[in-house]
């Protein structure tokens, strides 16, 4: 009885609304569970990459350190350059690592422009046969305390979203 009274009063004051649950879209819409997956490979390689080239570096400290210790260069010149060579391969290390978490970036903020254009693309289409003045958002409590589920067209959003998506072959 109540949900029909809440609809009947938004449209007798001439607006349609509804809402959309975003942590349920992020959860089952295909597009962004592809995106994640991919994301997340993509920062585990980064992540092994760098790994890799430190676990080197620092066996390579060791190496030079043991070679100190033990007087095994052959001049103070020979040392020098040795280490000035593991002081440059310790600056390229920082720059990889720079270079590999800003791309990761960029592409994390091209991702969300893709998300949100998808869903921004999809809603105008799918509003031109549903006539909703407006359409909000719900993320946890950030933007609505409370609604009446009567509203939420999260469902028909995700099913509609995902029938439009195709998965980019591998």
């Amino acid at each position: 009885m109540y949900k029909r009274q809440a609809q009947a009063n938004a449209e007798l004051s001439g607006m349609k609304i509804a809402y959309v649950e975003i942590d349920t879209l992020l959860a089952k819409y295909n597009f962004c569970i592809d995106l994640n997956e991919a994301m997340v490979k993509k920062s585990e390689n980064v992540r092994m990459t760098l790994n890799q080239k430190a676990t080197s570096l620092n066996k390579e400290k060791q190496d030079f350190q043991k070679k100190v210790e033990n007087n095994a260069f052959l001049s103070q010149d020979r040392a020098q350059q040795e280490y000035n060579r593991l002081v440059k391969l310790e600056q390229d290390l920082q720059e990889l690592s720079n270079k590999l978490q800003n791309g990761l970036m960029e592409e994390n903020n091209k991702n969300s422009l893709q998300f949100r254009d998808s869903i921004n693309a999809f809603l105008k289409e799918y509003n031109k046969t549903h006539g909703y003045s407006l359409i909000f958002s719900n993320t946890g409590f950030d933007n609505l305390l409370y609604a009446d589920s009567t509203f939420n067209i999260t469902k028909e959003i995700v099913d509609g979203l995902n029938a439009r998506y195709s998965p980019v072959k591998k």
